[in-house]
């Protein structure tokens, strides 16, 4: 959110270490400014705590969140039905809560690029994708052998860029290594760094994670994997040229969690392995090189 133009004064609570105490001393410094209104668009106890103790007239936020209590206005956090569209988006959830102050449509989210952020990635021009294929929840990452074939089916004039935290580097390595192409930049890029690079892709490839969000703020061609997790929990791509995948099989399992597990409870992983690498190919539009001005759907 840094120099945002939407944002005047950023506040920052660290909960990596002291946790509590961090949030105490918070409370302190925004106990000393009076707010006209707080929107809290989230449901946990410690931001319902925030709230409450925030001097203000007008405090607002969803029924589910603990302190609501203390709101003057709240509404249901609204859940999708499965199998029934159009879902609510996240987006949209938040944008309830501006009821009866103005009058909103859909929007994507959006981030502030800054050219510091442009100029790492500058170096990279011609055709590539970014992929992301690593996740927290091992149920919400496509199965590596899947990435694997993927990136060995990706023409060789397009470059793939594969991000993700340092943490992921492991497994990209792995990807680059079967494949035997594709550039490892997982750890060596910030999110805004990742978002720029994102901009002029080919394709952006994706579990259900952050990086999908991403993709969404720059408004850069997205395809989301959704492997136990479901585009019903209101998290799905927002981009014009976005593309959901998931299994094409019902599974009585899916899905087996808001969040993803750490492994498959039934353990088969259907969700992510009838997902075939082709399925995701064809949501790659390439760039015929014996004809520059001609594109192809798919392969």
């Amino acid at each position: 959110m840094e120099k945002h133009p939407a944002i005047d004064q950023l506040w920052i609570w660290d909960k990596k270490t002291h946790k509590n105490v961090h949030l105490w001393q918070l409370i302190q410094k925004l106990r000393t400014i009076e707010f006209d209104l707080v929107i809290n668009c989230q449901r946990f106890f410690s931001t319902g705590l925030l709230t409450a103790m925030m001097k203000t007239t007008e405090r607002r936020g969803f029924q589910e969140n603990p302190w609501s209590f203390t709101y003057t206005f709240k509404t249901p956090h609204t859940k999708s039905k499965i199998g029934v569209t159009p879902y609510l988006h996240e987006v949209d959830r938040n944008l309830q809560l501006l009821q009866g102050i103005c009058s909103v449509n859909t929007e994507r989210p959006k981030l502030h690029i800054m050219p510091s952020h442009r100029e790492k990635i500058a170096h990279y021009v011609g055709s590539y994708v970014v992929l992301a294929p690593a996740s927290v929840w091992f149920t919400k990452q496509w199965p590596a052998e899947r990435w694997q074939e993927l990136v060995s089916r990706i023409p060789e004039y397009i470059n793939c860029l594969i991000i993700g935290a340092t943490g992921d580097a492991h497994m990209a390595q792995q990807i680059i290594n079967y494949a035997g192409r594709g550039e490892n930049l997982c750890g060596k890029l910030t999110l805004m760094e990742s978002a720029a690079l994102m901009e002029n892709a080919i394709r952006v490839i994706s579990n259900d994670s952050a990086p999908l969000h991403l993709a969404s703020a720059v408004n850069a061609p997205v395809t989301g994997i959704f492997c136990s997790t479901i585009p019903a929990f209101g998290f799905f791509p927002l981009s014009d040229d976005s593309l959901i995948l998931e299994s094409k099989l019902p599974l009585k399992c899916r899905p087996c969690g808001l969040h993803g597990k750490k492994s498959c409870p039934e353990g088969h992983f259907k969700c992510g392995y009838n997902i075939n690498a082709q399925m995701v190919m064809d949501t790659i539009k390439f760039l015929d090189l014996q004809n520059p001005q001609s594109t192809t759907e798919s392969l």
